[in-house]
């Protein structure tokens, strides 16, 4: 892929036209408009339809904008890269999904923080759909995540296996009950996360496996959404210990949902990693923080 057609795609999705975009790389229009054309017959796509004097984007380029902005932003990182290598002070690379980021690696990062406090590290978060991908192209050091995740190649670490809770409003008439059913949950608002996310897949499966239906009344794309909306007494929501954001411990309850369903948690190490010193203090942070909040929820902090 030639580097200066994807720059003047993005330089048109930004600009609006053909003439901003090319003055903006110091371009000749028509040359301009032969790097997008180049680009459009590497790939086989038409990126742009021509109406007047603009060029309005397809729903193919609104779809790559965001990746063509992502593998122009990790080129230009790679001076500094080197720069980093050369002085000895790469970060540790960590990657995780949303859903885990608050209530487990935030804290991880803080205890290896305080260990040593010299160690430099980037977080990185995507989506699970991406985070596999990030995965294999080994862009990273540590990577977190709720399993299963499918990876060539790559075998995750067990980190900890939890159970599955229905997160209520501190407060709310099912919150001192020791466990509730499907069943109890009947006439309650269900806070679902969407159909992507591994925890509603794990809730849909067992659910299908019984023969039951839960009604969804709102929907959100990510855990902390739904722990918010919960919290606000919008209906409940299923969470774990570990993913749940630990400010919200004060204002909802977890209660055990039955029959017990579980959560996997595991890592993903890099092949090309060689900071394995830093990469054991970060995993023992991370099983730190797991078995803290496994036992402040009353169960067996044990990597069953």
């Amino acid at each position: 892929m030639n580097l200066k057609s994807l720059r003047i795609f993005v330089n048109v999705m930004e600009e609006g036209t053909l003439a901003r975009a090319a003055a903006r790389m110091n371009l000749s229009q028509p040359a301009a408009s032969r790097l997008l054309g180049l680009l459009e017959d590497e790939q086989g796509v038409f990126l742009f339809s021509r109406t007047r004097k603009r060029l309005e984007p397809t729903p193919e380029a609104e779809a790559f904008y965001p990746e063509a902005l992502r593998i122009l932003a990790s080129i230009d990182e790679i001076p500094s890269f080197f720069d980093q290598v050369r002085k000895g002070d790469m970060p540790l690379r960590i990657i995780c999904h949303p859903r885990i980021v608050n209530g487990l690696v935030l804290p991880a990062m803080a205890r290896l923080s305080k260990r040593l406090p010299d160690l430099r590290m980037k977080l990185e978060i995507h989506p699970r759909r991406d985070l596999g991908r990030r995965i294999m192209h080994d862009l990273f050091d540590v990577g977190i995540s709720t399993l299963p995740l499918p990876v060539e190649s790559l075998t995750p670490h067990h980190l900890h296996t939890t159970k599955l809770h229905v997160l209520l409003p501190r407060g709310h008439r099912l919150a001192a009950r020791a466990s509730l059913t499907t069943k109890d949950l009947t006439g309650e608002t269900y806070v679902a996360l969407d159909s992507n996310t591994v925890i509603r897949q794990i809730v849909d499966a067992e659910l299908t496996s019984k023969g039951v239906e839960l009604p969804v009344g709102h929907e959100v794309s990510a855990g902390a959404a739904a722990y918010r909306l919960v919290k606000n007494g919008l209906g409940f929501t299923f969470a774990d210990p570990i993913a749940l954001d630990p400010e919200l411990d004060n204002s909802v309850v977890l209660v055990p949902w039955k029959p017990d369903t579980e959560v996997r948690i595991g890592y993903f190490l890099s092949r090309a990693s060689h900071r394995k010193d830093r990469v054991d203090a970060l995993i023992e942070c991370l099983e730190s923080v797991c078995s803290a909040r496994i036992t402040q929820f009353g169960m067996n902090p044990g990597k069953s």
